[in-house]
C-alpha cells in the first residue's frame, strides 16, 4: 500500500496548532498525522459511474454521540467517543443500500503507517463480523439513501486520533471516501464500562475524578493545611489535542497506548523535560527570570497549550504541585480516573535506605554541607483509578503515579504507577518503585552528630516525623479528605511493625539503629499562626516523663527553608536551660524578630527551626525540628453584579503592599474557567503601603458552579493567591 501524508498539522475545534517537527522521530512519526488511502484504479467512464453504487457524504452525529459519550465538555468540532460504546454514524448513498448485495466497509485508521496485526488499520464490514478484528459494527437504520450504522471501538483499543473511511467494494476495485479532517474522531479511556480497565462503578467517582475540570491542590503545613484552586482544564479547546502530543513528540509506540497501565508510566516521564524534552522544567533554585514562577501558575491549559504551539519546547518552570495538576489534566483528559495527593512531611530518601539522615555539628546546629537527605514540607503526587491485571487482584485500584523529577526509573525520571494498596501492605516487589514511594511515607529521620574530627553518632531517631498526613480533594467539595489510612496504618501499632518487618523482608535494609535508648524527655516545638513580616514568639514545651529531675540545655537553630526542606541561610542560633521536674512540662520562648529572618526569606516564606536537647544527668540527646510557614499578605476579591448567563458582571482584585520594601516586577494573573480566559496583568512595582486594583468585566456564558482563581507573583512575594465561588444562574 502507498501512503501519502498530508502537511503535518492537526486541528482542534477549527484551530491548527503548528509543530516543529525536527525533534521527532522519523521511524515514529505523529500520531496525529494522516494519510491518503488507496485510490481506485482508475477513473470508471460516465456511464459506469452513474450506474455504480457510491458515497455522497458521512455525518459523524456529533451533538449527540458526544452527549452519549460523556464528551461533550470539549471544545472540539471532532467526534469523541469511548472506547466499548456504539456510536452512530449516517452515510449518505446514491442510491438505497442492498444489504445482500453491496459490499460496503468502514476504515479506521490511525497513525503514520497503519497495520491490521498492530491494530492501527480496522476494516470493518457493515454488519458483518469480521474475524479477528474486535471492533463491531451494525446497521440501525435505513431511510431512503441514508443508512444510520452503529460503531464500537474495542474495549482495549488504542486511544487517539482515527480517520475515517468508508468504502464500496464492486467488481471494479475499491472505491473510498475522501480524506476529511472533519470526520477523524477520537476515542478515549472509558471509565464507565466494565470491560475497560480504567472503570469506576460510581458515578459521583467518575464526577469527580474524571469530568470535573476545576480542582484544589492543598499545600502549607500538615497542621495549617493551604487549599490552592487549579484549573485542570481537561476540556478546553487544544487540550486533548496537546496531551496526544505528548504522547507522539515522546515517541511512545502507538501499540503501548491502548494499556492505560503504559499510558500512566510514559505520562510520568513525558510530563517533565528532566530527560526527554518533556512538557516541563522543573525549578527549585529561586530564579525564575527565564520563565514563568511556579507559584504564578493557575493551571494547565496555558502551560499544555504554550508546548503544542511552540513546537515542544519544555515550559518554564514547575514545582511539585504545578508537576501534579498538569499530569491530572493529562490524565483525566485521556479518560483516565486521576486526583491530586498532598503527603506532608514527606521524605526525599537520596541513598534509598529508608533513612533520612540529619547531621548536626558538635553545637547542634545542622550541618549543611553534609545533610543530603531532605523531607519536604509537602509533595503532591497522584493517583489513578485502574486495574492492573500485572498484579494481584487486591492490588488494583487506586495507583500512585508522580512526574516530579526526583530519582530515575528504568532510566528515566518518572515514578510509578504503584499500587496504594501494596505500599500500605509493605508489598514493595511489584512494579513500579514500589520501595521509593514507600520510603516517602515511612523513613525514619535520624539525628547524626559530628565531632570535630568528623567521626558521627546518632544521636536520636524519630519514627513518626515523616507521612504525616496525606490529603485530597473531597468529592462535590472544596474540603481536603484525609487519606493517611489508605497508605498507613496508625503509628506505633502492631500492624504497623508487621508492615515494617514485611517491606524488610522485601529488600528494604533493615532498621538496625533501632531501639535507640529512650531519654524519657520529649520536646515540641509551637508558633502561632504568623503573617510574613511579623515579630513572633517559638515555644519549647519540655515534658520530663521519668521520675527525676532534669536539666536540659537546648540549642535553637532557625533557618530559612525551602519547601523542599533544603535550608538556605541561618538566620537565629540561641542556647536556653530549663531545670524540669519529674513528671512535669516547663516551656521555654525564644524571640523570633522579622529583621532577623526577612533579609534572607526565600519562595513561600518557611522557617525551619531544629531544637538539639542534651540532658545534663543522663548526658541523652533529644533533637526534634519543626516548620514554620510565613502567612502572605491578603489578595482581595469581590463582585459587583449578578452572575447570570449572558449579564455582565464586574469582579476587582485588590492588593496592598504592607512591606517597607518595593514589590517589583509584579504579575497578576486571573483565570475563571467557563467565566474568562487568563488575563495577566504587569506592575512594574508595588510601593511600600501601595495598592493596585485590577478590574475585569466578564458575562457568564454558561450556568453553574464556577471558580475565580487569582494569583499575585514577583520574586521577594511569592503564593499570594485567593479565589471566588461563583454560582452562575440562568434566566429562565
Amino acid at each position: 500500500m502507498s501512503l501519502q501524508p498530508y502537511p503535518t498539522w492537526f486541528s482542534s475545534g477549527g484551530g491548527r496548532i503548528t509543530l516543529d517537527k525536527s525533534n521527532l522521530d522519523e521511524s515514529n512519526p505523529p500520531e496525529f498525522e494522516a494519510f491518503d488511502v488507496l485510490r481506485p484504479r482508475g477513473p470508471p467512464d460516465e456511464e459506469t459511474q452513474a450506474a455504480s453504487f457510491s458515497v455522497l457524504s458521512v455525518d459523524m452525529h456529533v451533538t449527540d454521540n458526544k452527549k452519549d459519550h460523556n464528551t461533550d465538555k470539549y471544545v472540539s468540532s471532532n467526534l469523541i467517543v469511548r472506547r466499548n460504546k456504539e456510536f452512530t454514524i449516517v452515510i449518505k448513498f446514491n442510491r438505497a443500500l442492498n444489504e445482500q448485495e453491496d459490499n460496503v466497509q468502514l476504515e479506521f485508521l490511525i497513525g503514520s503507517s497503519p497495520d491490521e496485526n498492530k491494530g492501527t488499520y480496522i476494516i470493518l464490514p457493515i454488519g458483518k463480523e469480521k474475524p479477528g478484528v474486535h471492533w463491531k459494527s451494525r446497521v440501525v437504520e435505513t431511510q431512503g439513501d441514508y443508512v444510520t450504522v452503529g460503531v464500537t471501538p474495542d474495549a482495549s483499543c488504542i486511544i487517539g486520533r482515527f480517520r475515517i473511511f468508508v468504502v464500496v467494494v464492486s467488481d471494479l476495485g475499491k472505491q473510498r471516501t475522501q480524506r476529511n479532517p472533519d470526520t477523524d474522531f477520537y476515542v478515549l479511556f472509558n471509565p464507565w464500562d466494565p470491560a475497560d480497565h480504567v472503570y469506576m462503578d460510581k458515578d459521583e467517582d467518575r464526577q469527580e475524578y474524571v469530568m470535573n475540570d476545576v480542582g484544589v491542590i492543598y499545600n502549607g503545613e500538615f497542621n495549617r493545611i493551604t487549599p490552592r484552586s487549579w484549573n485542570f482544564g481537561q476540556f478546553e479547546e487544544g487540550v486533548l489535542d496537546a496531551c496526544i502530543l505528548v504522547l507522539d513528540a515522546g515517541k511512545v509506540p502507538l501499540v503501548f497506548r491502548g494499556n492505560p497501565t503504559e499510558v500512566v508510566r510514559q505520562g510520568s516521564a513525558l510530563l517533565n523535560a528532566q530527560d526527554d524534552d518533556g512538557v516541563l522544567v522543573g525549578n527549585w533554585g529561586g530564579d525564575y527570570s527565564e520563565g514563568t514562577a511556579p507559584t504564578a501558575w493557575t493551571g494547565s491549559p496555558e502551560i499544555l497549550l504554550k508546548y503544542a504551539k511552540e513546537g515542544c519546547v519544555p515550559v518554564c518552570f514547575a514545582q511539585c504541585w504545578v508537576f501534579a495538576g498538569v499530569l491530572n489534566t493529562f490524565m483525566r483528559c485521556l479518560g483516565i480516573p486521576a486526583r491530586v495527593i498532598t503527603n506532608y512531611c514527606s521524605a526525599h530518601d537520596n541513598s534509598g535506605n529508608l533513612k533520612t539522615d540529619i547531621v548536626l555539628d558538635e553545637d547542634g546546629r545542622v550541618d549543611r554541607s553534609r545533610t543530603r537527605d531532605s523531607v519536604w514540607n509537602y509533595h503532591c503526587w497522584n493517583e489513578v483509578y485502574m486495574k492492573r491485571p500485572d498484579l494481584p487482584e487486591k492490588f488494583s485500584g487506586w495507583q500512585v503515579v508522580d512526574c516530579t523529577p526526583q530519582e530515575t526509573s528504568d532510566g528515566l525520571y518518572r515514578c510509578g504507577p504503584t499500587s496504594v494498596n501494596a505500599i500500605k501492605e509493605g508489598e514493595l516487589s511489584y512494579p513500579f518503585d514500589a520501595k521509593f514511594v514507600f520510603a516517602e511515607l515511612n523513613s525514619d529521620v535520624i539525628y547524626h552528630q559530628s565531632t570535630r574530627r568528623g567521626k558521627m553518632k546518632i544521636i536520636y531517631v524519630d519514627t513518626t516525623y515523616v507521612g504525616k498526613l496525606l490529603v485530597t480533594k473531597k468529592k462535590d467539595s472544596s474540603d481536603h479528605e484525609d487519606i493517611t489510612s489508605t497508605y498507613k496504618y496508625p503509628e506505633g501499632s502492631i500492624k504497623e511493625r508487621e508492615i515494617m518487618q514485611n517491606a524488610e523482608r522485601r529488600g528494604l535494609n533493615t532498621r538496625d539503629y533501632l531501639p535507640i535508648t529512650e531519654a524519657g524527655v520529649e520536646i515540641e516545638l509551637q508558633a502561632d499562626t504568623i503573617k510574613m513580616g511579623d515579630n513572633f514568639k517559638l515555644t519549647l514545651n519540655i515534658n520530663n516523663q521519668t521520675s527525676q529531675t532534669c536539666t536540659v540545655s537546648a540549642t535553637i537553630t532557625g533557618c530559612v527553608a525551602y519547601y523542599t526542606g533544603v535550608t538556605s541561610s541561618t538566620f537565629k542560633l540561641e542556647n536556653k536551660t530549663a531545670t524540669v521536674e519529674a513528671s512535669k512540662t516547663e516551656s521555654l520562648t525564644v524571640d523570633v524578630k522579622a529583621v532577623e529572618y526577612m533579609p534572607y526569606l526565600v519562595e513561600q516564606a518557611k522557617l525551619l527551626f531544629v531544637v538539639y536537647g542534651c540532658i545534663e544527668e543522663t548526658d541523652a540527646s533529644i533533637t526534634t525540628m519543626t516548620v514554620v510557614t510565613l502567612l502572605p499578605p491578603e489578595l482581595k476579591i469581590t463582585m459587583t453584579g449578578s452572575p447570570r448567563v449572558g449579564k455582565d458582571l464586574t469582579v476587582s482584585v485588590e492588593f496592598l503592599n504592607p512591606y517597607n520594601f518595593i514589590l517589583q516586577k509584579v504579575q497578576l494573573r486571573l483565570d475563571g474557567p467557563g467565566l474568562i480566559p487568563i488575563k495577566v496583568k504587569n506592575y512594574s512595582q508595588i510601593l511600600p503601603g501601595g495598592s493596585v486594583k485590577y478590574k475585569v468585566l466578564i458575562v457568564p456564558q454558561s450556568p453553574g458552579k464556577k471558580v475565580l482563581m487569582a494569583c499575585l507573583d514577583c520574586p521577594l512575594l511569592r503564593q499570594v493567591t485567593n479565589q471566588l465561588e461563583i454560582e452562575v444562574v440562568k434566566d429562565e
